[in-house]
This record gives structure tokens, sequence and C-alpha cells, in this order.
């Protein structure tokens, strides 16, 4: 069996702030809905945008990086070293 190629990929990610529960949900075409409980103040929603993403594929905080749209609910997120395979199946 061939292994997966770990690669970095990024993703376009629609957040909600202030959701009931953390819940990381794909889309259709690829992109992430990602709903979380922290508000949208001093970057505690984008903290928890990067911990929802990494327990939803089971890697570490460090592999996830918002690259734009930190004060958007539209956010470009980097992932390194992940597999499309690991989000396909996530």
């Amino acid at each position: 069996m061939k292994e997966p190629q770990l690669q970095t990929i990024t993703l376009s990610v629609r957040v909600t702030p202030r959701a009931k529960r953390n819940t990381v949900t794909k889309m259709e075409d690829g992109s992430l809905k990602v709903y979380v409980t922290a508000p949208p103040e001093d970057g505690r929603a984008n903290e928890a945008v990067v911990e929802a993403i990494a327990e939803w594929l089971g890697v570490k905080r460090r592999q996830i990086e918002i690259v734009t749209g930190a004060t958007s609910r539209n956010k470009v997120v980097r992932l390194t070293g992940v597999s499309q395979e690991q989000i396909d199946a996530a």
C-alpha cells in the first residue's frame, strides 16, 4: 500500500463565532465551515478555529496557520504535513 503524500494544503474557511459548540463541517466545494464558541475578540475566535481544525484532523495546532482573514469570517488556512486523504476522511 502506498504511503499518503504529506503536503501543504490551503483551504477556504467560513467561521461562525459564538456558536453553541465547536464543530467543523466540510462543504461540497472543499471549503470548511467552522463553528466556534469563542467570541471574535482579541484573536480568541482565531485560536479556537485553529484548535477545532486540529482536533477535527487529529494533528497538532502548529501544523495549522491562518494565512489571510484574521479579522474576517472568511479565512484561508494553511495545513502543513497533512494529506488530502486525511481531509477527505475527516
